[in-house]
């Protein structure tokens, strides 16, 4: 299989990534031009790297308006700018990645792809006290989660205008090696194993967190058995106070580090439309494609520390 992805070098492409160098895959990652994560990525016979921003998918795409004499298998499309704090609410950046998007299903079909995978979010939904499937009617309160839920749309429809196969996922709260610095769980273990002080809400919310490793198998299984015009929601299935899951990291730093981590829950309120309950149903996904995570949280969590521990000495 010949696969493309862009985005690589976040947790779950990073991942994904790996999860295609062991089945022998060989691997297209359109990485951001000069980002320095590029360096993160595996060192493979198999993998290539393209440069190529976010906003110059159709500019490419029309480059390579002749078809591919070597085709590509399956499109995945991770990159997306602003997924982060204010930006969430920023409508014209969020719409640019929607236009991207839909310029990533001309490259895709440009490359030979005849399958196109995107990654939506949970933010689809906004706030839902109850197990998200596939079929739970999306209320989003922002302007990313409002446009990632128009893109899937948009891209299912040229999908199908152009024979191509299309996936949509709504991807939940993931962790792990090579996750985004601002990320809840990267940026407090940055803070516990340096010795600061980390500070929480109250932890109240019962959350669903899938470990990164897990995340890109699942990817991998839906390229291969996921079926045509489906959604799927992607996490554990489980979910735990925010607070326990906080627990747990204190106790694996010190278990690591040897040292006590300074925590303090509380000491930050909670946002104006906080999420309190995110949980998966996995019914389809695990239906369609085999889907079973396999890595508790305690062991995931580990991994991850161990990854902030190198990196923080780098």
């Amino acid at each position: 299989m010949r696969v493309i992805i862009t985005g690589p070098t976040g947790a779950i492409g990073h991942a994904l990534i790996e999860e295609c160098l062991e089945h022998g895959d060989e691997v297209l990652a359109i990485c951001h031009p000069g980002s320095k994560r590029i360096a993160s990525l595996p060192k493979s016979d198999l993998l290539e790297i393209m440069e190529l921003d976010l906003a110059d998918y159709g500019k490419k795409a029309k480059e390579l308006s002749e078809p591919a004499k070597n085709p590509y298998d399956i499109f995945f499309h991770f990159a997306w700018k602003g997924t982060t704090g204010a930006d969430r609410n920023d409508t014209g950046l969020q719409k640019e990645n929607g236009k991207a998007s839909l310029e990533a299903v001309l490259l895709a079909r440009t490359f030979g792809c005849h399958t196109f995978i995107g990654a939506g979010s949970q933010a689809e939904y906004g706030r839902f006290e109850g197990l998200l499937k596939p079929d739970t009617e999306p209320y989003p309160e922002n302007a990313y989660g409002k446009v990632k839920l128009a893109t899937g749309v948009a891209t299912r429809a040229l999908c199908k205008n152009l024979q191509m196969r299309h996936i949509w996922t709504r991807v939940l709260s993931i962790y792990g090696p090579y996750d985004g610095e601002k990320s809840m769980i990267i940026s407090s273990l940055r803070k516990m194993t340096r010795g600061d002080n980390a500070q929480f809400t109250k932890g109240e919310q019962k959350w669903d967190y899938l470990f990164s490793k897990d995340a890109g198998r699942a990817f991998y299984l839906l390229a291969q058995k996921g079926i045509d015009g489906k959604v799927y929601v992607i996490g554990s299935g489980k979910r735990e106070k925010l607070s326990d899951y906080i627990n747990v990291m204190t106790e694996k730093v010190k278990l690591l580090t040897g040292n006590t981590p300074e925590i303090e829950l509380g000491a930050i309120p909670y946002g104006e439309k906080q999420v309190m309950y995110l949980c998966a149903d996995l019914t389809e996904l695990t239906k369609d494609t085999g889907f079973v995570p396999e890595t508790e949280f305690e062991e995931g969590i580990g991994e991850t520390i161990r990854y902030v521990l190198k990196t923080n000495m780098e």
